[in-house]
């Protein structure tokens, strides 16, 4: 028996729906990979040997109701009510900037999760990063996928890959609609709601790092 197989035995006695958690999110992995563009033999086969380690860990923590949102086991996902605007707009922009740079000042840490508000041509929701570099003597914060942004949530990470002129990203202060909102998925556009986005799986195994008592 394989180590997934044994790992989803044990679970199984407490979560009744672990077995089809897990396989939802190991075919969405699989075929996430089957379509990449990894050309290194080596890496996909060094994310092939975490992936089972990684959903083993991403189900218990869907599975184990300690969060205010719900779980789609179907999918795999997270599912919470979606609001009629993104919650990451806001409309004094200059007092937003404010609290971002007063929360990140005083509870940025390394390895902490944080959302990002992403606007590509008005296609809009909030994804989830982590931070890897905290200079001590500095206003800026590294995350891992974006980049460098200034504490008040401004991008500054010009020659980051992602940027693209028509894109716009803001580092923002997290709150439990806004952490809702980035880890269902959820979208907008001009007009309003759209279809939630699939989480990839480093995604997914951010938002089991968030401690949802210390959000309002």
């Amino acid at each position: 028996m394989s180590d997934l197989q044994t790992n989803i035995f044990h679970l199984a006695q407490r979560y009744p729906n672990v077995a089809e958690l897990c396989n939802a999110l190991y075919e969405r992995e699989l075929t996430n990979l089957a379509s990449s563009n990894i050309q290194d033999p080596l890496v996909l086969k060094r994310k092939l040997n975490g992936l089972s380690y990684h959903i083993k860990n991403a189900a218990e923590f869907l599975l184990s109701g300690q969060t205010p949102i719900e779980v789609d086991v179907h999918n795999g996902s997270w599912k919470a009510k979606q609001s009629s605007r993104c919650p990451a707009v806001f409309k004094d922009l200059d007092a937003a900037k404010r609290k971002t740079e007063q929360w990140f000042t005083k509870h940025a840490s390394r390895g902490g999760v944080v959302c990002v508000y992403v606007n590509d041509y008005g296609n809009q929701h909030v994804e989830l990063d982590s931070i890897d570099i905290l200079p001590t003597d500095s206003t800026k914060i590294h995350t891992n996928r974006f980049g460098w942004f200034a504490r008040d949530g401004q991008y500054l990470d010009d020659n980051n890959e992602l940027t693209k002129r028509h894109l716009h990203y803001s580092l923002i202060k997290p709150t439990k609609a806004i952490l809702s909102a980035a880890c269902a998925g959820h979208t907008w556009n001009t007009k309003g709601k759209t279809s939630p986005r699939t989480l990839t799986l480093r995604e997914l195994l951010l938002s089991t790092n968030i401690n949802w008592k210390a959000f309002k």
